[in-house]
């Protein structure tokens, strides 16, 4: 325990920036989103460390307080900005108002569409057959599954 005292008393910036790093490296492996507060607060701290020597028990408080501060303010921030919760990843949501064609005949409401060159699996709304390469307009997502209409409109790069 002396050496990490000593180590702290001789260099605090890199201890601070050794912690920072270590929230940092948990961020990246879990992709919590809330584990950049504490790494940033701790890089702060240990930039403090730099200019002004506030000791150990000061700069645990400074940490934990902008640590706290940081992630109200950012919880704060990330729900204006997010609105309704949609995912950026979720790449079957995003699909939702794409046009496509049927790849496969629809029986008995299910089947295969073709969008952007990948087929999905999917649902038909409102009617029970659809030949192979009718045009069909995504309308929702049931599970994994799309959910689609009978289309007029022509989607892009298709004849």
């Amino acid at each position: 325990m002396q050496a990490l005292i000593d180590l702290y008393g001789t260099h605090p910036f890199w201890v601070w920036a050794a912690i920072g790093a270590a929230f940092l490296a948990v961020e990246v492996v879990t992709g919590s989103g809330w584990l950049l507060w504490p790494a940033t607060s701790a890089a702060l701290v240990g930039v403090l460390a730099l200019f002004v020597d506030v000791g150990a028990p000061w700069s645990v408080l400074i940490f934990a307080g902008l640590t706290i501060a940081a992630t109200l303010l950012a919880r704060r921030f990330i729900l204006r900005v997010a609105g309704d919760g949609a995912d950026i990843n979720d790449n079957v949501a995003r699909l939702i108002g794409h046009a496509g064609l049927a790849a496969q005949a629809f029986e008995r409401g299910a089947g295969r569409v073709s969008i952007d060159g990948k087929e999905w699996a999917a649902e038909l709304d409102g009617a029970e057959a659809l030949a192979v390469g009718e045009r069909v307009e995504v309308v929702g997502v049931s599970g994994s599954r799309l959910r689609v209409r009978a289309s007029r409109a022509v989607p892009p790069g298709t004849p």
